[in-house]
Parts: structure tokens; sequence; C-alpha cells
């Protein structure tokens, strides 16, 4: 028996089919090169289409899907809700992937965090732990928490929104769309603060300023601050800051064995999560902070697909 994970993200689909040792064959990726509403459910259920297809003409038996997603999952109704994918704020995501798989095959449906700390226990940097958090820094700012073995989900599964947390007073309209925490220290944040400070500061001429401000990217930023750019220093500071803070919060709220860090930004940043732990150490409970690990995910941009097919294994297994 193997399982088919799908791994949708705010721009590509990727796709594998896994056994239940982890064994990973038959990848497949595609770009979402603008796509919105139906038309990203429509590429999801050609992916897995073509993959049951490979599937049966290779004698693998399916016996469940697993899917992660950019954004929020209403467990009771199976529709989605994903910031980055236009038109997906209800969507049908499950009926809609059902329409090319058998009544029989279970699927499975979860946000990108919880399987990141999914595919962190089964693969990757948590596979010790019973009690772990995965905080995934990217375009925002998320977190997947599993504390003694149990994923929490939340009321109505918005848990892990850490992007909200309230790091930073006084409270400014600016923090309205994103959170405080995204607002400095998420990718989209890194970028949009270094452009504010370079527009700002009309005698700035380091090399930052090389390009059109609008097309200032994080990893632009990053290049800049090896190249010890003041601006870009005295952001990824700042970002380090409230990394810190709010891994220290999470830390003396929950208590867990590791805090993992992965995502785009968490790449180039992976440099500075020594740092980042010394922040912690000033804020969090005391304890707490001294036993906890930081680290970073084993399992580069796979983490989510990977989890992904963990979900659908644990939760066939349980059926």
């Amino acid at each position: 028996m193997a399982t088919i994970a799908l791994d949708i993200g705010g721009t590509k689909i990727a796709g594998a089919i896994f056994f239940p040792n982890g064994n990973m064959c038959f990848n497949r990726k595609r770009l979402l090169k603008g796509r919105s509403g139906n038309d990203v459910g429509n590429l999801a259920t050609d992916i897995l289409d073509k993959l049951l297809t490979v599937a049966r003409k290779n004698n693998i038996s399916i016996d469940s899907i697993g899917v992660c997603i950019p954004g929020i999952v209403y467990s009771q109704t199976g529709r989605v809700w994903a910031p980055n994918i236009p038109r997906w704020d209800n969507y049908p995501l499950q009926e809609i992937l059902r329409r090319v798989v058998p009544p029989e095959i279970g699927i499975y449906i979860d946000s990108d965090r919880t399987c990141y700390m999914y595919g962190e226990m089964w693969q990757g940097a948590a596979k010790d732990c019973h009690s772990a958090i995965f905080i995934a820094v990217g375009t925002g700012i998320g977190a997947g928490i599993i504390i003694d073995g149990h994923v929490l989900h939340g009321a109505s599964d918005i848990i892990g929104a850490t992007g909200w947390l309230a790091l930073q007073p006084p409270y400014t309209s600016e923090y309205d769309a994103c959170g405080c925490f995204e607002y400095y220290a998420s990718g989209n944040g890194i970028g949009a603060r270094v452009r504010d400070a370079v527009h700002a500061d009309k005698t700035y001429k380091g090399k930052l300023r090389q390009k059109p401000i609008s097309r200032i990217s994080a990893y632009d930023v990053f290049s800049a601050y090896n190249e010890k750019d003041p601006i870009a220093v005295a952001v990824i500071h700042k970002a380090i800051e409230m990394w810190g803070m709010g891994s220290a919060n999470l830390v003396s709220l929950l208590n867990p064995q590791k805090i993992i860090w992965g995502g785009g930004v968490f790449g180039p940043a992976c440099v500075f999560i020594e740092d980042i732990y010394q922040e912690a150490c000033k804020w969090a409970q005391p304890l707490s902070i001294r036993q906890v690990e930081f680290v970073s995910s084993q399992l580069s941009g796979n983490a989510g697909l990977i989890g992904a097919a963990f979900l659908a294994i644990k939760n066939h297994l349980h059926e």
C-alpha cells in the first residue's frame, strides 16, 4: 500500500507517491504561473490524476491522499482558505479532488504549518520529539505545533497564526494586514522594511540603492547584510530580535523540546539561529528555554510534501 502526497503552495504544486517506510517516487512539480481559483484546483486535480494513473500502471495500491495547503483547513467541510491563492477564501478543495479519487480512498488535508511539523517528526529534526514547534518563516510566519504527541488545531483550525503575535507597541494600523510579527520578521516584512528605509534616507548610497526600490527583496537584504550594509544590518537585527521574542513566548507557553526553523527565509537566516536563541533567553521562562533546542529544518523544501504523506498514513491507520 502507498500514499499520494500533494504540497500546494502559493507559487507551485508538488506531488509524489510515498511508501510507509518513507521512500518517495514519481515526483511531479508544476508552477502556478498566476493561476487562481478553480484553475489552481484543476491543476492539483490533474497532478493527482496523473499520479493515480502512474500508480495503477506500476501496480502500486494507493490507500490514502494527503494534501498540504498554505492556509487554513475547515476540517468539517473540507474547504480551505489560502491567502496567497486568489479566490481560495472558502474553496471546496476536497470536493474538487474527489472528482478523480475513488470513494474508498481517503483524502486528508491540513495546513502547511502542521504538515511541516509532521514531516520533521517523521523524517527530520523532530524524530525523537513528542513536543515541538515548527516556525515557518517565508512570505508570512506560521507555526505547526505538536504537544505531548498531539497536533494542536484550535477551536476553528486557525492555530499557529503566529504572524499576529503582538511584540511591538504601540499598535499601528500598519499591523492590520499581516500582524506585528510578520510586519518586521517575515520575508515580505524584511523586504518592505528595507524598502521603507531606503526610500526615507535620501543620503543612503549603499548596495541596496543599485536597483529600483520597488524591486528590493528579502534575498537582496541578506546579500547586502553579508556586505555589512547599514540598512540591511539594522533590519536583520530587528528581525532577529523579533524571532527571539516570538519564539520565547512560544517556549514559555508550550514548553517544547525543539523549535525548528524553516521556510524560505531559513534559508539564509539559518546562520542566525544561535543569535535568535540568545535573544530568546532574555525573554523566556528560564528553565524551559535552557531545555529547548533551536534547530533548522532537515527537510529543505520537502517538509510539506513529506508531512502531507505522513498526515495521510497516520489518519488511514487510525480509521
